[in-house]
Parts: C-alpha cells; sequence; structure tokens
C-alpha cells in the first residue's frame, strides 16, 4: 500500500486485505511542527497547540497521503456523516464515510479506539471514532447527522450508526454488507491501563450480556467496584454482532496501547494524570 514519499516511516499502515484502490494511515506522534507537550504531530485545533502548528501539521498530512483529509469535531457521541470535495472541516460526527475518491474520512484519538471500514466490491470506506460511551450506545445516535432516522435510538452505538449508513450506501441488504466489509481497528488504550467504574461495565451488559467477559477486576478494588476494560475486545464483539468477520488490526497486545508507549502516541488519560495536554492522532482512509 504504497504512499507518498513524504510518509514518516512510523506512521502505521494497515496491514488487511483493502482494495487496490483504498489507502489507509494512522499518525503518530512524530514527523510534525509542535512544541512540548505536543510535540511534535498534533492534529487537534482543540487542545491548546498553537493555531499555526496544528495547520502545518494537517497540511503535512494532506501532502503525505496526497488528498485532503476531512476533520470532524468529534463529541463521543454516535453521529455518523456522509463527506465529499464540498464538505467543510469541523462538521459535529464521530464517523464519517464516503464514496468519492480522494477523500479521506478521517477521525483524531489520543486513548479512544479508531475504527475503519473498507467494502471489499463497492468503493465506499468509512471511519469511526469509538470511545467508551459511544462504542456502548450511551449518546444520541442523532448527533451531527442531520438525516439520521433514530435520534432516539439510545442503545445504537458509533459503530452500529455507521455500519447501518455504510450498508445504506452500498445499497444491499446488511447480511450481504457484513461479509463482503472488512475493518481495521488501531492503537488505543490498552486493556491494562483501561480503568473504569462498575457502570461502565453495566453499560455494555444491558446490551450484550457477553461484554462483561471483557471486564477484569482491578485487584484490591471493591468498593466502588473498579474494573479494568479491554476497548479493542469490545468493539470486535460488536463488529461480530453486525456481522463483520474480517477484524484486523488491534488486537489487545501492548505494542497497540497508547498509555504505554508515550514516544509513539499521544494518550489523554497518561498525560492528563501528570497534569499535561496531549496531541491528537489521526486515522484516515481513502481512495484513489
Amino acid at each position: 500500500m504504497p504512499l507518498s514519499p513524504n510518509l514518516t516511516l512510523d506512521w502505521l499502515i494497515p496491514q488487511w486485505p483493502a482494495p487496490a484502490a483504498v489507502r489507509a494511515v494512522f499518525t503518530t506522534r512524530q514527523g510534525g511542527v509542535s512544541l512540548p507537550p505536543y510535540e511534535s504531530m498534533n492534529l487537534g485545533d482543540h487542545v491548546g497547540d498553537y493555531a499555526e502548528a496544528v495547520a502545518a501539521n494537517r497540511l503535512s498530512l494532506q501532502r503525505a497521503i496526497g488528498c485532503r483529509p476531512v476533520f470532524l469535531q468529534q463529541i463521543h457521541g454516535a453521529g455518523v456523516i456522509e463527506v465529499n470535495h464540498g464538505s467543510a472541516d469541523g462538521q459535529t460526527a464521530d464517523a464519517c464515510l464516503t464514496s468519492q475518491r480522494g477523500m479521506a474520512c478521517t477521525i483524531m484519538v489520543a486513548d479512544c479506539l479508531p475504527v475503519l471500514f473498507a467494502h471489499l466490491d463497492q468503493p465506499i470506506v468509512a471511519a469511526a471514532h469509538a470511545g467508551w460511551r459511544g462504542l456502548a450506545g450511551l449518546c444520541n445516535s442523532g448527533n451531527g447527522d442531520p438525516n439520521s432516522d433514530s435520534t432516539s435510538n439510545f442503545f445504537e452505538g458509533v459503530l452500529e450508526a455507521t455500519f447501518r449508513r455504510f450498508t445504506a450506501l452500498v445499497g444491499s441488504g446488511s447480511a450481504d454488507v457484513a461479509e463482503r466489509t472488512i475493518a481495521w481497528l488501531g492503537p488505543c488504550i490498552g486493556p491494562t491501563a483501561f480503568e473504569v467504574g462498575a457502570e461502565v461495565k453495566a453499560a455494555f451488559e444491558v446490551v450484550d450480556p457477553a461484554s462483561g467477559a471483557f471486564f477484569v477486576t482491578v485487584p484490591g478494588q471493591t468498593h466502588p467496584a473498579k474494573f479494568r476494560a479491554d476497548l479493542a475486545s469490545l468493539a470486535r464483539l460488536k463488529l461480530r454482532a453486525l456481522g463483520i468477520t474480517q477484524i484486523f488490526g488491534n488486537d489487545s497486545t501492548a505494542d497497540w496501547c497508547t498509555v504505554s508507549r508515550p514516544s509513539r502516541f499521544f494518550s489523554h488519560r497518561r498525560d492528563a494524570g501528570i497534569g499535561c495536554s496531549t496531541g491528537r492522532m489521526a486515522a484516515s482512509i481513502w481512495q484513489v
């Protein structure tokens, strides 16, 4: 999956059986111009970094991939928008999709899970931002989506909402689309670092009791109970429930953990814990 010679070698290129026209990348904290604590490839314009540095970093990404990345205003919801060559940055949503070539669906993360989708036959790609609230469905699924028909569906999470719009764009039955859809999970906070309360575990279990297998009790924590959650495995469970079985990328091992690799990844939880701001990385997918 060749990209521009400008692409820094430290960025992640998904290893998955995507169609020849599909390109994807996950940026790391290397390759930009931002100063500490945002060094150096911060792509977030809402974290306190200099606007000029963020603009330069976004331009570097655009030059590296050879097309314009569309950046969203993410709110930990389940809103999905379709983007095209006229789409502006800053639209409120947590996922986007497109059938147009030369448009990079892009989401930003710094512990949350990026999920990329590609159809094996149709020229359709998507990117979703899956924090635990969006993944569990504790959000208004119509956020940021003026065409949504499910604004009151409490339990439709961001992956379900993205796949629903993805299926509609493909124009076939969901079972057929799922069989021909592949997904890639990028780096996120790992299962040894993501400590949550019992209410988070309950939010997943009320939708699918099998989710409980991906929460491990934190030793010594009994009142209130604390758990370590496996965000990537929870996403895999959700994707399989949709019928998507070709899932690649993050397997919940240490190499994918944003918290434990400070020289490579931004991490909001890690850096906030020491009183620091942090930058944002991006996952982009597009077609040439």
